[in-house]
């Protein structure tokens, strides 16, 4: 004799269910890891018998926050020494106060490097100088933490990287070595600070990627799932896979686990496979084997350009505010246009990091080439970042049924650097431009790109809704979006980008009980208080989490 599946109906205080048919309800009802029903408990008695669960009836809850620009790095890139400009909570909890001097930076280094065996690599991540009055980080500072151990500090964009003498020449790094993006002193010698992938390659290669294997390691994945609960997010992206055996195999069993608290959406690094489609397609057909309901390969990842703050995004005219050089080609426009047409062939969906508005332009006239060669409905290719874009490059956007996932924490963290230095006045207060893509009817997400910003939804909410900077001024006020379209793009819109809005995203019938409980109501509260809603745990697939450490 069968046993009939058990249900569980759970009250809230308020349920904000992300459904416009349904926006608001008192209670769902749970089976079998999904939603059977939402609304009031009258509502779901004809369920049948029910377990009625209490547990959060004097919180709110609202769907699993979707994260749809993270990197799995954001936990264990912490086994590394931060050495970020703001202060940054790790996994643990613990608030590491950010580093407002060059000497400061160099002295956690030295601490440290304290814990670590005779010649091995000390590695330091979150530099940035572009808040130090224009100083660049040389060998001269980095040598004076070691002259004899290997140092390597990367940025916080994750496209630039400052490395010591030692390391320099363990790279095999000197005045004859010709790689663009090696910056140099007066004399033509290399000063220690690489910009973009080929730069950096050769260190990259001798220390391991580990900025890439450690987001990958059992540690690293327990360890970014704990910061998952804490922010609320249980759907999330990995979006530089470069989808080695080791690490998938950890990843598939480890998102396997009932109690592991998000699923992961992995997309595969295109430049991993040396600009052979061919290669990277075959790699992830043999990956999706292992998918499962909390682990969604099946995206590709192209990256074009490079970081506006590193001066090495590519810009349309009239360029960088300071004056700068224009940026490097990630991804040269000559070889763009068949790389798309390839992936979009075989039906892949494409995910094509732009910050420059001149990388956008491209990756738009790449993607209509292609559509045009080969219509395909609802491709949802999605432009992340896409920081510059203007009104023009919207229109053309939900004209080929683009997406775009735009990366708001920048106008927080960057936006008065921007403002100054690299866009000037207009072209940043229309930066990571919400409201333009809502006029435009552009499907689109906000983001975190952690670990380059923390991971946060409900904060990167917060930048979009206000558009303060972090001294406090108000970036293109005219670019604000409701609080009701900012929670949008962190659960149903940014859900849309990943193609599993049929799945998660919403509190709706037949979708998976994802939840993210909040002590707060995000539509009651001040919109300059969205930020600090603390989040008491997460449910996925009906199984209620406690955050870890709570």
């Amino acid at each position: 004799m069968s046993v009939a599946p058990r249900t569980t109906i759970y009250s809230a205080r308020s349920i904000l269910t992300m459904n416009p048919a349904q926006p608001r309800a008192t209670h769902v009802a749970v089976r079998e890891g999904r939603i059977l029903g939402v609304g009031s408990l009258d509502d779901l008695t004809g369920w049948g018998p029910a377990d009625l669960d209490e547990r959060y009836a004097g919180q709110v809850l609202m769907p699993g926050l979707v994260e749809g620009h993270c990197h799995l790095p954001e936990g264990g890139m912490w086994k590394f020494a931060y050495v970020g400009f703001y202060d940054r909570r790790g996994p643990d909890g613990r608030l590491w106060p950010g580093l407002k001097s060059f000497d400061a930076v160099a002295a956690r280094l030295r601490e440290f490097g304290q814990g670590l065996a005779k010649g091995e690599t000390l590695i330091g991540w979150g530099f940035d100088p572009i808040f130090f009055g224009g100083q660049r980080m040389s060998v001269r500072d980095l040598d004076a933490v070691s002259a004899e151990r290997p140092v390597v500090v990367m940025h916080a964009s994750m496209h630039l990287m400052n490395v010591n003498t030692p390391m320099l020449a363990r790279a095999g790094i000197d005045r004859d070595t010709d790689i663009e993006g090696i910056s140099r002193f007066d004399d033509g010698t290399p000063n220690g600070e690489l910009c973009e992938f080929a730069a950096m390659f050769p260190v990259m290669r001798l220390i391991g990627s580990p900025f890439r294997t450690v987001g990958l390691s059992e540690d690293g994945l327990r360890l970014f799932g704990q910061v998952a609960q804490w922010a609320g997010v249980t759907t999330a992206t990995d979006l530089v896979n470069e989808l080695g055996d080791d690490g998938l195999a950890t990843l598939a069993r480890v998102t396997a686990e009932p109690d592991y608290p998000v699923r992961i959406v992995p997309a595969a690094s295109a430049l991993a496979f040396a600009g052979d489609p061919a290669a990277c397609l075959a790699r992830l057909e043999t990956a999706r084997r292992l998918n499962h309901g909390k682990l969604h390969l099946g995206m590709v990842k192209l990256v074009v350009d490079g970081s506006i703050q590193g001066f090495t995004a590519r810009l349309r005219w009239p360029g960088y505010y300071n004056g700068a050089a224009n940026g490097i080609w990630v991804i040269a426009p000559a070889e763009l246009d068949a790389l798309v047409q390839a992936y979009h062939d075989a039906g892949v969906q494409l995910h094509i990091h732009t910050n420059g508005d001149e990388a956008t332009e491209r990756a738009i006239d790449a993607i209509d080439r292609a559509l045009r060669r080969s219509p395909r409905p609802d491709h949802r290719h999605t432009l992340q970042h896409c920081q510059m874009a203007d009104a023009a490059q919207f229109r053309r956007m939900a004209s080929l049924g683009l997406c775009v996932n735009l990366f708001a924490n920048h106008i927080f963290y960057w936006g008065d650097a921007h403002h100054a230095l690299t866009m000037g006045p207009d072209r940043a207060n229309r930066m990571d431009a919400c409201a333009s893509a809502m006029r435009a009817g552009v499907p689109f997400g906000i983001h975190s790109d952690a670990p380059i910003t923390p991971l946060g939804p409900l904060f990167t909410a917060w930048c979009a809704v206000n558009r303060q900077t972090a001294s406090g001024r108000v970036l293109g006020e005219s670019e604000r979006i409701s609080v009701d379209a900012a929670l949008h793009a962190i659960t149903l819109g940014a859900a849309y980008t990943l193609h599993l809005d049929h799945l998660v995203g919403s509190i709706e019938v037949g979708k998976q009980a994802d939840f993210c409980v909040l002590q707060d109501d995000p539509l009651t509260v001040p919109p300059e208080s969205l930020k600090d809603i603390a989040v008491l745990g997460t449910m996925v697939g009906g199984r209620p989490l406690a955050r870890q450490g709570a």
